[in-house]
């Protein structure tokens, strides 16, 4: 049953009717917030918010530091749809043993033990598990390897409630369901199994519909072998600048100082490889280094981090050397998604900006760098305002999404993280990113951003069939934003109601 939140705890934490997500960097009053636990809930949210004139948004963990989950009418928390579903009308010759149908509201964490119980595991994953699935696919977040596209290219099937309430199944071509047995068995439902359609829909960012639930194919469960080596960019930027050099990695990734004397900035090379072995507990090899670990536990330290940063700016680059430094691991050997979590540094006070540029023979990405770095020294020369972290390089493959950041060509995203109270960090974030665009780069929809409608329509070729779906799943409006104002997504924007034509005058007035 459909349930306004009245948790004391939620109550408390939410006093004041204002959502904030998880750095406090955004916030919304919504009219009101709700639980579903079925999916006829969500049926009846979408229906009496179309009936009494307001908007529907799904919020999860909250994990966004753009403005895209933010909703001001409804808002559903979908913590009761967690966990796994039956598969269900499954046409004959599909192989289930690799398939996992889960909640829209399901954590990655719950989805790795789901899968590790039954010996598969994510091919690929980000460096944080806290967010749900639904969120992850819908904003096509990813993690690093030239093989693998973002976490969205691992669903195969979708359930979501579109406009009217209706219920959709969405699938490609090909698509793991009998059409005919489930029409047969929900007539008042959709299925529609149609390539272009899937590909719309897997990267939808919240405003095609609420997801109930995915279904995902998995890999066999496996091990990685993390090595994390400390190098100069200057030695490890010829091997970017060949894009073939990365095809000889399984996952790839890169952080690098934007401060040095030039050629000699300190970067860290982080590649993880698959592996049969499985050290005894007791091995140093089954764990990270302990330094930076046991430090992330001291109460405070990211806080204390923070004031540092505020206090003492000029000593940022310093501090970054001396991170990468104590990130440096010899080996660490675990459970595939044990390994893909970068732990504890997911909770230091931060925020961040994440934006994707092509990796081909033009090299835009090498380009992209170098701007980056001249930025980051012009900034600290003539205001004292630094990077608080180092850029983050990771190497996704092509989407066939076409709202993904990685959508038709190979991508290098560039995470741009900066402690929470760092001074100018927004602005320096905005001069990055409008630096990226003339090198085609696509900002990461979850993270901060200032694109408007004509950024995306440079940036997305494929927009306006992706548009053509939205406006026919979001026809009332119901899952319209302010985020989807300021891009320009809006049906209303877009083609807004032509003004009432003036009656002629009565004769004689």
């Amino acid at each position: 049953m459909l349930e306004p939140v009245r948790e004391p705890l939620l109550r408390r934490a939410l006093r004041g009717r204002a959502l904030r997500n998880v750095s406090g960097t955004q916030s919304v009053d919504p009219l009101e917030q709700f639980e579903a636990s079925e999916l006829g809930d969500l049926v009846e949210l979408v229906q009496r918010a179309e009936g009494q004139g307001t908007t529907v948004r799904a919020v999860g963990s909250r994990h966004s530091w753009s403005d895209v989950a933010l909703g001001g009418g409804y808002v559903l928390r979908p913590r009761r749809l967690s966990g796994e579903l039956p598969l269900d009308h499954v046409r004959q010759g599909v192989d289930t043993q690799w398939l996992l149908r889960v909640q829209g509201g399901t954590p990655i964490r719950s989805v790795n033990e789901l899968l590790d119980s039954r010996g598969l595991a994510l091919a690929n994953m980000g460096g944080y598990d806290g967010q749900t699935f639904a969120g992850v696919m819908s904003t096509a977040t990813h993690g690093t390897g030239v093989a693998y596209g973002p976490l969205a290219s691992f669903a195969r099937s979708i359930d979501l409630v579109a406009a009217g309430g209706t219920v959709h199944r969405i699938e490609p071509e090909n698509g793991i369901t009998d059409a005919t047995a489930y029409r047969s068995a929900h007539p008042d439902r959709v299925i529609e199994q149609n390539d272009e359609l899937f590909a719309a829909v897997v990267v939808g960012i919240g405003l095609l519909g609420v997801v109930h639930s995915v279904t995902i194919a998995a890999v066999a469960a496996f091990r990685l072998c993390e090595r994390r080596v400390l190098r100069e960019w200057r030695d490890v930027r010829p091997d970017l600048a060949d894009p073939g050099h990365l095809d000889g990695f399984d996952h790839y990734e890169l952080y690098l100082s934007p401060y040095g004397d030039g050629d000699d900035n300190p970067c860290m090379v982080c590649t993880r490889t698959p592996t049969d072995e499985a050290p005894p507990w007791w091995s140093k090899r089954t764990r990270r280094s302990l330094s930076p670990e046991i430090l992330a536990l001291v109460p405070g330290i990211g806080r204390l981090l923070n004031v540092a940063a505020g206090l003492a700016p000029r000593a940022v680059p310093r501090l970054i050397r001396m991170t990468l430094n104590a990130l440096t691991d010899d080996e660490y050997i675990n459970k595939s998604y044990r390994v893909f979590n970068i732990g504890r540094a997911n909770h230091v006070p931060a925020y961040s900006a994440e934006i994707g540029v092509p990796v081909d023979e033009r090299g835009h990405h090498i380009e992209a760098i170098d701007r980056i770095l001249a930025i980051a020294d012009r900034h600290a020369r003539l205001g004292d305002v630094y990077q608080t972290s180092p850029l983050a390089l990771r190497f996704v493959a092509p989407s066939d999404a076409p709202m993904a950041m990685m959508h038709g060509r190979r991508t290098m995203m560039i995470e741009l993280i900066m402690l929470k109270r760092t001074q100018g960090g927004i602005e320096l974030i905005a001069d990055y990113e409008n630096a990226l665009y003339e090198l085609e780069g696509r900002p990461h929809w979850g993270q901060i951003n200032t694109l408007t409608a004509g950024r995306i329509r440079d940036l997305y070729p494929g927009l306006d069939a992706w548009l053509q779906v939205h406006d026919r799943l979001n026809a009332s409006g119901v899952f319209d934003s302010a985020f989807s104002k300021r891009v320009g997504i809006r049906l209303a924007d877009r083609n807004p109601a032509p003004a009432p034509s003036a009656e002629p005058a009565s004769p004689g007035t």
